[in-house]
């Protein structure tokens, strides 16, 4: 009787070259508009909003706050979704959601009715920030991923460099109301059908077999590690960092004597100098361990954001304090997207390989 030959059956591709093209270039697009709208038009009309409210900037800048908050409590379960899911769903509805978002903060007649849109747009936040475009190229590009993030964070890194501008020029010809009323728009026009048609593709799952050597165990024991809990901890400070330097600089800027559309063009090149920070990852991934990587990037960090806290002037000085501290900030989110799948790999970050 003859033997039958083994069978082997080896999974496709989940996305041709033009796939992967296509995705990235959506992430490219939607990633700059999202946070520019989302995030960076916020610290330009804060000042505006504390004019026409009587709010104070403290307490506008909570409201603020409060959706940062929601972003990463609603983050958890967003992720579990896209994992099982893929990412067409999740940020196409977190664009939906965007739009009614800023339609709140825009109307908003009150305090109550103001920190509960932007607890709105912080479940939005979740959905269509880094955090669920990072996932889908990690996945999607695999051993090429660092290639796709840095490509989708340099188009990011000019989302300050266009709509910080871009909301200070709104804002000197409309009430801040009106602006965040164009800026939903913009927003609902781009985001929704780029997610919805640019993201679809078969989802696959993680590599069982990339970065073996490099994993300890199920993701429960890898995340109740020491080396994970302070791993998370050095980001989750950086990250407050980060958020607090960029929510505040206009005031500050504006306090040391620049013009809100001075201070607005140094947040937006801050962008800038985040893009030319990310050109030297690569290099650094090469030539580092995970942990180095890390000190190296939180120490600059540090000292970028002292350097802009003491100096006192001029405009000048200022301007490039602000784009080292960009520059600091642009690889640091380099760090969030792949320090963990580069020291423990894709699979034990899989939900549906552990608890």
């Amino acid at each position: 009787m003859p033997v039958q030959p083994q069978q082997t059956s080896v999974e496709p591709a989940a996305l041709s070259r033009g796939g992967l093209r296509r995705v990235l270039t959506v992430l490219c697009v939607t990633e700059i508009t999202s946070w520019g709208i989302l995030y960076y038009a916020f610290p330009v009309l804060a000042p505006g909003i504390a004019a026409d409210t009587g709010w104070s900037i403290g307490t506008i800048t909570a409201a603020f706050s409060l959706g940062l908050v929601v972003s990463a409590l609603v983050g958890i379960p967003a992720g579990r979704w896209l994992d099982r899911f893929g990412p067409r769903l999740i940020m196409t509805g977190g664009s939906v959601l965007a739009a009614p978002a800023l339609l709140g903060i825009a109307t908003a007649p009150s305090l109550p009715w103001f920190f509960a849109a932007w607890a709105l747009a912080g479940v939005a936040m979740a959905c269509v920030l880094y955090q669920p475009a990072f996932a889908a190229l990690t996945r999607w590009w695999g051993p090429r991923r660092v290639t796709a993030l840095t490509a989708v964070t340099l188009s990011g890194g000019l989302a300050s460099t266009v709509f910080a501008p871009l909301t200070a020029t709104l804002a000197e010809h409309l009430a801040w109301r009106h602006t965040y009323l164009v800026l939903a728009a913009v927003l609902a026009a781009v985001t929704i059908p780029a997610h919805l048609f640019g993201l679809h593709g078969r989802w696959p799952r993680a590599d069982p077999v990339e970065h073996h050597k490099h994993v300890h165990g199920a993701p429960g024991l890898i995340a109740r590690s020491r080396a994970f809990v302070l791993l998370v901890a050095a980001i989750g400070l950086g990250t407050f960092a980060g958020f607090a330097v960029v929510v505040n600089q206009v005031p500050l800027l504006i306090g040391r004597g620049l013009s809100t559309s001075t201070a607005a063009w140094a947040l937006g090149l801050g962008g800038l100098g985040q893009v030319l920070g990310r050109l030297g990852y690569g290099t650094l991934t090469a030539r580092t361990s995970v942990r180095l990587r890390g000190v190296l990037i939180l120490a600059a960090f540090a000292a970028a954001t002292v350097l802009l806290a003491v100096l006192p002037g001029p405009a000048a000085l200022l301007i490039a304090a602000a784009m080292l501290v960009g520059a600091a900030r642009g690889v640091f989110t380099l760090l969030q997207a792949t320090a963990i799948s580069d020291r423990w790999g894709l699979r034990t970050m899989d939900g549906s390989t552990g608890s």
